[in-house]
């Protein structure tokens, strides 16, 4: 009897965890990326059903390669398998005090540690029927000021889904990209420490340019903690996504991602900018 069988990368906390806890309750054989053995333990501890700690950093290669060789060999031949690229970071500052090496590891993980997990795994996907969940967010349609690294990240991945989707088709790989509106997960809480470190390691003056920023970006990052969805909301869409007998495109997750991700971008882009500019932008 053939097996559903999933990969969560980010499996650790927020979404990546409900995922990986919902799929195991509901009969997949779970893989769950993690990059701390007691974080899989943890999981194991919590789980219902078949679950496994897989160490896999996306940004080093070697993790990668070894994790895709563990799967290969637990996997039968008539077993089903999908990879939910989950794994991300949120870096925050404004473009001018932001440190290019910071961009880059915005990248290296949300980006390019995609693209290097989903090249690995693909020789599986088209051997198992596979299908690919990448996930992406409101703020790749939308780019508000302070948070310019991580909707960048947020864009491209809608950029490499599209490809994706249409150079996977022959094998019918399919491809779907969640875009979820504000979450209650801890990665922008995370994001606080990122952004005291680049106001640290900024000028005096460059840092008194500044100042009223410094202050939303803090309260933004405290209230994207906190308000929103719930991680298990956007989970049950992610199990959507590799259930359904023609998984959509696009899942918009959230009221604010279906409202916001609909109408902003018709907006003019005067419009647009001003209400940024008065909600949080700098003087």
């Amino acid at each position: 009897m053939s097996t559903r069988s999933a990969l969560v990368t980010g499996a650790s906390t927020g979404i990546g965890r409900e995922s990986v806890l919902l799929l195991a309750k509901h009969g997949f054989r779970v893989f769950a990326g993690v990059r701390k053995a007691e974080d899989g333990h943890a999981l194991v501890q919590a789980a219902e059903g078949s679950l496994t700690p897989v160490i896999l950093d996306v940004t080093d290669p070697l993790s990668i390669r070894s994790a895709a060789e563990v799967i290969g060999k637990t996997l039968q031949d008539d077993d089903t398998f999908s990879l939910v690229n989950n794994a991300g970071i949120a870096v925050a500052a404004p473009l001018e005090l932001l440190p290019v090496e910071d961009l880059r590891r915005q990248f290296d993980v949300n980006v390019f540690g995609h693209v290097a997990v989903t090249q690995a795994f693909l020789p599986l996907l088209r051997t198992h029927q596979g299908r690919i969940v990448f996930m992406g967010s409101l703020f790749g349609k939308i780019a508000p000021p302070l948070v310019a690294p991580y909707s960048a990240a947020k864009f491209a991945i809608e950029a490499l889904a599209d490809a994706f989707a249409v150079e996977l088709w022959p094998w019918k790989i399919s491809v779907s990209l969640l875009e979820p509106g504000n979450i209650a997960t801890p990665i922008w809480d995370k994001s606080k420490h990122t952004i005291m470190a680049t106001y640290g390691g900024s000028s005096p003056e460059t840092r008194a340019l500044y100042t009223d920023a410094q202050g939303s970006m803090l309260r933004l990052a405290e209230w994207f903690g906190k308000a929103g969805i719930t991680p298990q909301k956007v989970a049950g869409v992610v199990k959507k996504a590799l259930c359904a007998r023609r998984p959509h495109a696009r899942y918009l997750v959230g009221w604010d991602a279906r409202f916001l991700g609909t109408f902003v971008p018709l907006s003019p882009d005067r419009l647009r900018y001003w209400v940024m500019r008065r909600i949080i932008a700098p003087r």
